[in-house]
């Protein structure tokens, strides 16, 4: 029987669960391959530390290079993260003709137009399923199971730490640093939560996302990005009497040949799937013009569950490798010389329902001063709830609007914030309710 040699950078959570995957399942591994899977070697800075896994210390070594350059190993798992040295590894890798399965979402999003050609012209696969999504098989879906499909939309909860914080803040009335600090004990946010609480993880997975659903290129800083910080008690509580709960959502909707890509808090309605995707769980929503809706859930994070995506990967390539065949199904769903730049709809164009909360003094002439500046900018009003007094005299005042123009929005309550009868910035939530 055949062994497929395999060299693991990155020796962290993710590379345990990898190595703890193949030592449960390696009979099973090896009946479904028809070959064994072999871990040569494994490189990390820290080699010392014991971790939940035993291998034999003899795989074991600091230079990522006596895998990189091991004319045995025909496939390198990079699990280190980071941009650098791990983008020079995988190009190295891939100038030596191995095969790359990788996790790291954001050196794809970042020199993905760099490192998918370069593995191209070298005809040698990289799989990235653990990047995108944890154990949701995404990428599969994007590349083979729609390849027929003309994809009109995606919708993403792709944030496990996001999706945590608003569930608890939803369901148990808690506000979002108490609920932080909760995720960071539980180990679902990390000490810095930047990348996760202002979506910049969102939009590393999105613009791989958006190169798999249009095949063509995109560059991250071109993508609409809003966290969760600004979300309040209060408005998810309003949220709850209008119906809708909030979630971080990646939304790609593709119209006269162009694509909106944004990610933001958005409104959506308590009896959609997405609505009741709670915890650290991820999802997509996807609508295709032949498929039509489909929806992918699952755990979107966490040692085995991104591990098993890693292995679907590995084993991919090894069934490649046994045929003596490569990039079957092209890396970014179509060739790499045929990609080119995606049309982004700018933000100012999106046309969306709105959710507002002034807060505002308790007297006559009030609303009406307001829905006159939002009706002069073409922003017509579905709903209204004003609430008793609160603090010297200022009361919420919230409002839903039908379909209106993100700058219309802006436009608007630009001047509502200047009025003397409003305190502090309007809250604005963008509602979606076309999710079928």
């Amino acid at each position: 029987m055949k062994d497929i040699n395999i060299g693991l950078i990155g020796f962290g959570t993710i590379g345990t669960g990898v190595i703890k995957l193949l030592q449960q399942n390696e009979e099973l591994i090896t009946k479904k391959l028809g070959a064994r899977v072999v871990l040569k070697k494994i490189a990390d800075i820290d080699i010392t530390t014991s971790r939940d896994v035993k291998v034999n210390k003899r795989l074991l070594t600091t230079d990522a290079r006596e895998i990189i350059n091991d004319k045995d190993i025909s496939i390198v798992v990079e699990l280190m993260g980071g941009y650098k040295p791990a983008r020079n590894f995988i190009l190295e890798a891939i100038s030596n003709g191995k095969h790359v399965v990788t996790a790291n979402k954001a050196l794809l999003a970042t020199y993905g137009s760099e490192i998918f050609p370069a593995a191209q012209k070298k005809a040698v696969d990289i799989g990235f399923e653990a990047s995108v999504g944890g154990t949701i098989p995404i990428i599969k879906t994007l590349k083979e199971s729609l390849a027929a499909n003309k994809i009109n939309s995606i919708m993403g909860i792709i944030n496990g730490t996001c999706n945590f914080i608003l569930t608890k803040m939803s369901d148990e009335d808690k506000d979002f640093n108490t609920v932080l600090k909760e995720a960071q004990k539980l180990g679902f946010a990390e000490n810095d939560p930047t990348f996760d609480i202002e979506g910049i993880d969102t939009a590393h997975k999105m613009a791989i996302i958006l190169s798999l659903a249009y095949g063509k290129k995109v560059d991250l800083k071109d993508i609409y990005l809003e966290g969760i910080t600004k979300i309040s008690r209060e408005d998810i509580g309003f949220a709850r009497e209008l119906g809708y709960r909030i979630k971080l959502l990646a939304i790609a909707m593709l119209k006269n040949g162009a694509v909106e890509a944004r990610i933001h808090p958005t409104m959506i309605p308590s009896g959609h799937l997405l609505a009741n995707v709670n915890q650290n769980y991820n999802a997509f929503h996807i609508v295709g013009d032949a498929s039509g809706p489909v929806f992918l859930f699952g755990q979107g994070a966490g040692m085995t569950p991104t591990a098993s995506a890693v292995f679907s990967d590995i084993i991919d390539s090894a069934r490649n490798i046994l045929k003596g065949i490569t990039c079957r199904v092209p890396l970014r769903s179509i060739s790499e010389t045929a990609m080119k730049p995606i049309k982004l709809i700018p933000m100012d164009n999106v046309e969306t329902k709105y959710y507002f909360r002034f807060s505002a003094n308790d007297r006559p002439g009030v609303l009406s001063k307001i829905s006159g500046i939002l009706g002069k900018n073409n922003i017509s009003i579905a709903s209204c709830i004003q609430k008793a007094q609160g603090k010297k005299g200022a009361v919420p005042i919230v409002m839903t609007t039908y379909k209106a123009k993100e700058k219309n929005v802006q436009k608007a309550l630009k001047k509502i914030d200047k009025l003397d009868i409003v305190h502090g910035s309007t809250v604005l939530i963008r509602i979606e309710e076309n999710l079928n």
